[in-house]
């Protein structure tokens, strides 16, 4: 099946660039978005359901350029703490 959207520029180069990340067409990376909408109708409720979803659509290990998460979220903190 065929489907033609209309979306907004900024959108396409959005979903262009995650796509590139992530080493995968755009058409495909499309497909994984639309793909992952049927896991959204059930709520996680336990952090190993959220786990077991983020793997099952591709989330985890998509963000290579963080070494060590726990120095990654441990920075993220601090910055939010020390907003102005």
């Amino acid at each position: 099946m065929t489907i033609t959207l209309e979306i907004p520029e900024e959108l396409k180069d959005q979903l262009a660039n995650e796509a590139k990340r992530l080493g995968i067409s755009l058409p495909g990376y499309t497909l994984r978005l639309l793909d992952a909408r049927p896991g959204l109708e059930t709520p996680v409720k336990t952090g190993a359901e959220l786990v077991t979803y983020w793997k099952n659509v591709s989330v985890i290990g998509t963000r290579t350029e963080i070494v060590d998460s726990q120095e990654h979220a441990s920075r993220l903190r601090a910055e939010a703490e020390n907003r102005t």
